[in-house]
Formats: C-alpha cells, sequence, structure tokens
C-alpha cells in the first residue's frame, strides 16, 4: 500500500465501517478523507470546522455520521459522504477535548485534558450524564458492549469502568494509582481481559472476571511508551484461522514501530510498520468491501477510443474487451472480499495502510528486516565490483600465466609490444534456482566439517 500524504500532523483515524474509506484528524483542524485500494488513493473531502487542532474522531455504526471534536472544546457532526458540517456543539466541554467515542446508535462519550467525562444523546443538546473520577488528561475510551460498559483510561494513572445504563455519576469500578501514565486500552481472548499501554512501555493485563482494582501481569520488553493500541477484528481472525491470533494485539510506541505483540505467552510476532524515529499517535484497524474507481475519466476515454476505433482493429478491440470484461469480473469478485488494513499515523504527516493478510503471511521483525536489508546492499556492491571488472583468485592465476607467456614475446620488435592485450571478463557462475540461501541460526551449528565433535 502507498502512503497518503495528509499535509499535517495525525491526531487520530477511523476507518467508514462498509466502505474503503479512512478519515484522519489534523494539527490545523481538517478532517480529511480518502479513498484507496491496493495501489492508489484519493482525497474525497476536506473540511476544517474550526482553526483550532482536530483532536479526535469516531463514526456511528452505519457511518453515515462522523463526530470530531478538539481544542476548539466543541463537538461537531459530520456528513461523511459530502463532508458537511451538521450540527455544532459549542462550548461542550470547559476544556479541549482529547478523546471522543461512538459507543451506541444514541450515546457518544467525550474525554477532555482535566480528566471530566461526558455522556451525550445526540439528539439532545445538553450533556446526560457527567463524570469526574480522574483529575488528569483522558487518553483512551473502550466500549465493552456484553456489560454495556464503557472503560476510560486517564494520564492519572487509573482507569476506571463507567455503566452507561447507570444514572450514577459515580463509575462502576476504578483501579487503584498504577504509577504510571495509562496511554491506551484494548481486548484479548474475545474480551475476557484488557490489555492497557503505559508511559514505561509496559503492557498491563487486567482480567474483567478479577475486577479491576489492580493488574494480574504486566509484559514488559518495549523500548518506549505504548502511545496505541488495537486488537485484531473477529472477522479477520476466524478468517485467518492461525492459533495465538485471538492474544494478538498491535502497539504504536514513541519509537515509531507498530508492533504485532502476542500475549499470554509473550511473542513478538512483527514489525507492522515503520514511521522511523517519530512517535506513532494512533492506530486503527478497518477496510470496506467496495472497489475504487480512481481512473473514471480515464476510462470514459478509453471507452470513446474503442467506439471510434478503425476498421483494421475490430479484431484486436474484441481480444482486448474480452480481456477487460474478465479483468472486470475479477474486480468484482476481489470486491465482494473484505481486506482489513491497519492504519498507523504518525508525526511524519503520513498515513500509512498495512494489509494485514499480507503481513500475516509473511511477518517480519526489525532484526530481520535489517539484516534483509544489509544482505541486500552487500549483493549489490559484490555486483557492481564484479561489473568494474576487478580480478577474483582465478583471474589474478590467468594473468600470471599470460605476463609469463608473454616475456618471451618482450624481446620482439616494438611492434608486437605496441598491440593490445585483451583482458578476459570474469563471469560469474550461474545460480541454481532450486538452491535457497539461508541465514545461519543463532544457535545452529555447521556440521558438514564434522569438526565440531572432535572436541568432546
Amino acid at each position: 500500500m502507498p502512503d497518503i500524504p495528509v499535509g499535517g500532523q495525525i491526531f487520530d483515524v477511523v476507518f467508514h465501517p462498509n466502505e474503503s474509506v479512512v478519515y484522519t484528524a489534523t494539527l490545523t483542524g481538517h478532517i480529511k478523507a480518502f479513498a484507496y485500494d491496493q495501489s492508489s488513493h484519493k482525497n474525497t473531502f476536506s473540511v476544517r470546522p474550526s482553526k483550532r487542532s482536530c483532536r479526535a474522531l469516531t463514526i456511528n455504526d452505519d457511518g453515515t455520521r462522523l463526530y470530531a471534536a478538539g481544542k476548539a472544546k466543541a463537538i461537531y457532526t459530520v456528513n461523511s459522504e459530502t463532508g458537511d458540517i451538521v450540527e455544532t456543539r459549542v462550548g461542550a466541554h470547559d476544556d479541549p477535548i482529547n478523546r471522543i467515542k461512538h459507543v451506541m446508535p444514541w450515546l457518544l462519550a467525550t474525554g477532555d485534558d482535566n480528566g471530566v467525562i461526558k455522556l451525550w444523546d445526540p439528539r439532545q443538546q445538553e450533556a446526560i450524564r457527567t463524570h469526574k473520577q480522574h483529575f488528569d488528561y483522558i487518553t483512551d475510551f473502550l466500549w465493552l458492549p456484553d456489560k454495556h460498559h464503557l472503560l476510560a483510561t486517564s494520564g492519572d494513572g487509573t482507569l476506571s469502568v463507567m455503566d452507561v445504563r447507570s444514572k450514577k455519576s459515580t463509575p462502576f469500578a476504578q483501579s487503584e494509582d498504577q504509577e504510571d501514565e495509562l496511554l491506551a486500552a484494548t481486548t484479548i481472548k474475545a474480551g475476557a481481559k484488557v490489555v492497557v499501554g503505559t508511559q514505561l512501555g509496559i503492557l498491563s493485563i487486567f482480567n474483567r472476571s478479577s475486577g479491576y482494582a489492580d493488574c494480574v501481569d504486566r509484559v514488559p520488553g518495549h523500548p518506549s511508551s505504548i502511545d496505541a493500541l488495537c486488537s485484531l477484528p473477529l472477522d479477520f481472525i476466524e478468517s485467518a484461522g492461525s492459533p495465538g491470533m485471538e492474544n494478538t494485539v498491535l502497539t504504536g510506541s514513541s519509537d515509531g514501530l507498530v508492533r504485532a505483540v502476542q500475549v499470554l505467552p509473550t511473542r513478538l510476532v512483527g514489525v507492522v510498520a515503520d514511521h522511523g524515529e517519530l512517535p506513532i499517535e494512533r492506530l486503527a484497524v478497518g477496510g470496506g468491501t467496495g472497489r475504487l474507481q480512481l481512473n473514471e475519466d480515464e476510462d470514459e476515454d478509453d471507452d470513446d477510443t474503442r467506439k471510434t476505433g478503425n476498421a483494421q482493429n475490430k479484431g484486436k478491440g474484441k481480444i482486448k474487451a474480452e480481456s477487460d470484461d474478465e479483468n472486470e469480473e475479477d474486480a468484482d469478485d476481489d470486491a465482494g472480499k473484505r481486506r482489513w488494513f491497519v492504519a498507523s499515523a504518525g508525526h511524519d504527516e503520513v498515513l500509512r495502510l498495512t494489509d494485514l493478510e499480507a503481513f500475516f503471511r509473511n511477518p517480519t521483525t526489525g532484526e530481520e528486516a535489517a539484516e534483509a536489508s544489509s544482505d541486500a546492499s552487500e549483493n549489490e556492491e559484490a555486483e557492481a565490483e564484479d561489473d568494474e571488472g576487478e580480478p577474483d583468485e582465478k583471474g589474478e592465476v590467468e594473468e600470471d600465466k599470460e605476463d609469463k607467456a608473454g616475456s618471451d614475446a618482450d624481446t620482439d620488435d616494438d611492434d608486437d609490444s605496441d598491440a593490445p592485450t585483451t583482458k578476459k571478463r570474469k563471469r560469474k557462475p550461474e545460480k541454481d534456482p532450486l538452491v535457497v540461501r539461508r541465514k545461519k541460526g543463532r544457535n545452529e551449528v555447521d556440521l558438514a566439517d564434522g569438526n565440531f565433535f572432535d572436541g568432546l
């Protein structure tokens, strides 16, 4: 997938639930929508509800409405197809809004920089409930539909769980101080456990059946803070059919790497995306079933040229039309298949989309990618040296033979000595296509010579 340049630092990203469209919220206050396919993309609309930064985005279940919030302390309702601003709630919070979440058809949740959480009914102008159990900014929301619980993480080191059916302003549960900033949350094991990312790079595991007072396990390993978390969709897990994927989460760290990590047992599956040294701001998983028509004008021109073609090219045009029909049928078959993508947004002003199916088919770790790149560079340098005609040991032996044979010719007249000498170009041996080059493992021992057992 090609990278999508957005033109500003991305604060949040969401996918359309049905179509192949992704939405971004930027530092400049713009909300931009991009339609995409496997090889290209196009900007469908760009709207700027406020001159201040847009920090949070969410979309309803049918994908018709976008809800945006940010530093302007207002909530904006945007038509997801046209980009028109449908409604504006000015002064929704007293502080800038840092996170927004659509949890039910008629329920929104917002959290601001002062730790205040408000629940909204889009049909009403005022908030229906306010929670003030946190004293620092709200970092993330997690919806647990089986119990109608809304989980919130905060920079004050605690998480809280609210029952949206209750009319009380006190939370259903709140954890103890974890002595670390809680930055993101997601679920594993079909929602039985909650994984929380922290400032110190530790994944804290909470067991829902044991309560939320304290975590039951900690998984270290990330060198930097875990700023974003995302779990794999259930449909993708069922279609893949690989064991352990229900325990796999995607982590976005401030070191610029998006990792796939299997939890309990803990294992690094691979590096999904690399943003260099710039921190990862947000992660999202989604994908649509629609097929993007990026070259509609070109298709129309091709139709016109086919209609006005010469009589001499009718046979070729008929063959081309049949091949186009076959390609359209294949594209229609692909259009009905849902493809899942990971959208990662960092501070590099680029939205990176990664095909989940392609990654899990051939995952690579950061070390393997670095080794592969170094091996490729070494091979290129070796080929360049061969092209320059540098002799190897065999070439040196041949040159020595030529020097000995030509020593007798040095006593002849000058006409023979001025004759140009031809150099034999080294020919690289042909590669056997059946031989696969494989890296030697860390604990692997070469037993070809049999010397390993001599000292035992």
